[in-house]
Formats: structure tokens, sequence, C-alpha cells
């Protein structure tokens, strides 16, 4: 099994429950790994024949760009799609990490991570 992995993708997106952040927005970064049997794709050296990472940091930064109240909603939407599209990967996981959130404390982030089995996926 080989793992494709996306790091420190960078999204400005308006998610939050808070009218200030749906209107100011926030910084984001995002990681994707998605694993699966990539064999052919070693031995063939056919696009085709794995997970165009261009089209996968293309889907996260669609879900990105709708704003949801909770990035844990966000996290499911993307996992959904990723896996809709290809139908090899066996498990995808993303975080998403919002920085500098809107907190009494301050904090540097605060992250939220999701994995989604094909075989459990509906």
């Amino acid at each position: 099994m080989g793992k494709i992995n996306l790091r420190n993708l960078r999204f400005y997106s308006f998610h939050g429950c808070f009218d200030e952040e749906t209107k100011i927005g926030s910084k984001y970064l995002v990681d994707v790994c998605v694993e699966g049997d990539f064999k052919v794709a070693e031995k063939k050296d056919k696009l085709d024949q794995t997970v165009d990472y261009v089209e996968l940091s293309d889907i996260v930064a669609l879900e990105m760009n709708i704003p949801s109240k909770l990035i844990e909603h966000v996290a499911n939407r993307v996992l959904n799609a990723v896996l809709n599209r290809w139908k090899k990967i066996k498990v995808a996981t993303i975080t998403i990490k919002k920085l500098n959130p809107p907190m009494n404390e301050y904090v540097e982030s605060v992250d939220y991570t999701i994995s989604l089995n094909q075989s459990t996926f509906k």
C-alpha cells in the first residue's frame, strides 16, 4: 500500500460560528493523505493509475471555498468528494488547521483530523 501526502496547502477561507469569521475570514493549513494500491502506477508510469495530486488539491480548494460553521463539516465534505472521485483509495485522511482562531486565550491554531475508509464509505 502506498501513500500520497499533500502537506500545508494554504487557504484563506470563511469558516466559523461567529459572524466576524464569515466576513473577515482566516488562514488555514490543510494536510491530506490518501492510501491505496498504486503498484500499477509504480510499474507503468501512468497518471491514470494513481491519484493525481493536482486534482486532489483542486478538490480541497473547492471545498475550502464553501463557507461552513465547522471545520469538521469541511473535512467530511473533502473526504467524501475524494473517495467519490477515486475508488482505488482505501483510506483518506485530512487535517484542517485554523490559524489564530478567535478565542479568549491566545492559541496558535486549532485543528481537526478525520479518516474515512473506502470500504465503510457511503
